[in-house]
């Protein structure tokens, strides 16, 4: 699943969802939804060309010309879940009256979309060999992308005067994107993920601080 070039499949997600990237052929996106459709039902390792192929009621050959392999074709649809949870990502947010109340927003509906999409959620709690290495293991590619857009985020409330000039928005950013995808790739008993109130807690407690940059010393 590991993308062919040095952009990681979330980096491309993430640049499809901020420069409004659509897909115009409607064959590939007839087979994209049939993939989705058929990876959420069956799983990907159970799933062939041939299976997507007849759920999108097309030829294995139309299928072959858009997508050269099943791993190109798992990965444009798992890029195009993650597209989708960018997206709803910055409609939630905006909802949101303060710089604290996005963070807590952010983090809570960050884990919430992830883990209730039928897809990326299912990879995670059924195949995680397939999808979290992916993630994790890619150099810190993935990771780093995430980091970004959060630490834009934050540099879009200092612009606005609602953080700190002073808030070192890349190391906070890195910290709230580890904490967070900790959670996703190595759930625990003591935090209860599909509790958001008790996530909304945890980030008023611990991501809402960091906003605050410490005292310089006397």
């Amino acid at each position: 699943m590991a993308p062919a070039d040095s952009e990681s499949l979330l980096e491309r997600a993430y640049l499809d969802a901020v420069e409004q990237v659509g897909d115009l052929d409607e064959a590939r996106e007839r087979i994209l939804d049939a993939a989705y459709e058929q990876f959420c039902r069956m799983g990907i390792r159970r799933s062939t060309m041939e299976d997507v192929a007849r759920r999108a009621k097309v030829s294995r050959i139309t299928v072959y010309r858009r997508f050269a392999t099943k791993d190109a074709l798992v990965e444009h649809v798992v890029r195009r879940e993650f597209r989708r949870y960018f997206d709803r990502f910055l409609i939630d947010i905006e909802q949101a009256g303060t710089a604290a109340d996005r963070v807590v927003l952010g983090f809570v509906s960050s884990l919430r979309a992830i883990r209730g999409n039928p897809l990326i959620g299912g990879l995670i709690e059924a195949e995680p060999d397939l999808l979290v290495p992916s993630m994790i293991a890619d150099g810190g590619r993935t990771l780093a992308t995430v980091r970004r857009f959060v630490a834009g985020q934050l540099r879009r409330e200092q612009r606005a005067g609602n953080v700190s000039g002073d808030l070192d928005v890349e190391l906070v950013a890195e910290l709230m994107v580890r904490i967070s995808a900790s959670f996703l790739a190595i759930p625990g008993d003591v935090v209860d993920l599909d509790d958001d109130a008790q996530l909304a807690s945890i980030a008023r407690r611990f991501l809402v601080p960091m906003l605050t940059p410490p005292a310089p010393p006397a």
